[in-house]
């Protein structure tokens, strides 16, 4: 699967994305564009799946008719993300074409919880 980490997703969040080609907004020239231009890039660029931090993306963004999945973590700090690097990786290997998922802040480490978000 080809991923793609937002601006502000930590790098080391592709510790929990073994054998996927993974890359950066930055690393492919796209740290400064606005979401919607980074959504349409990355579709062009043929991007599976984009993992974001920011919580307004499915607010601000007309999602329909995108391909683009998109798996919105539930904090951005490096840290704590650490600790769930198997929830995170079984999440985005879950994955369908055009889904929005929310990942939510695990209560303990045994416990999965994300919300599929309607487009």
């Amino acid at each position: 699967m080809k991923i793609l980490l937002d601006v502000c997703t930590p790098v080391q969040v592709r510790q929990a994305l073994p054998g996927h080609d993974v890359h950066t907004a930055v690393m492919m020239g796209w740290g400064e564009l606005e979401n919607g231009d980074l959504l349409r890039e990355a579709e062009a660029a043929g991007f599976d799946l984009l993992i974001i931090c920011d919580k307004n993306l499915r607010h601000q963004q007309n999602l329909t008719g995108r391909r683009l999945a998109i798996l919105e973590l539930w904090t951005n700090h490096r840290p704590t993300l650490e600790q769930h690097w198997r929830l995170i990786g079984e999440t985005a290997e879950a994955m369908q074409p055009a889904e929005y998922r929310a990942l939510e802040a695990p209560q303990n480490s045994d416990q999965k919880s994300s919300q599929l978000v309607a487009r």
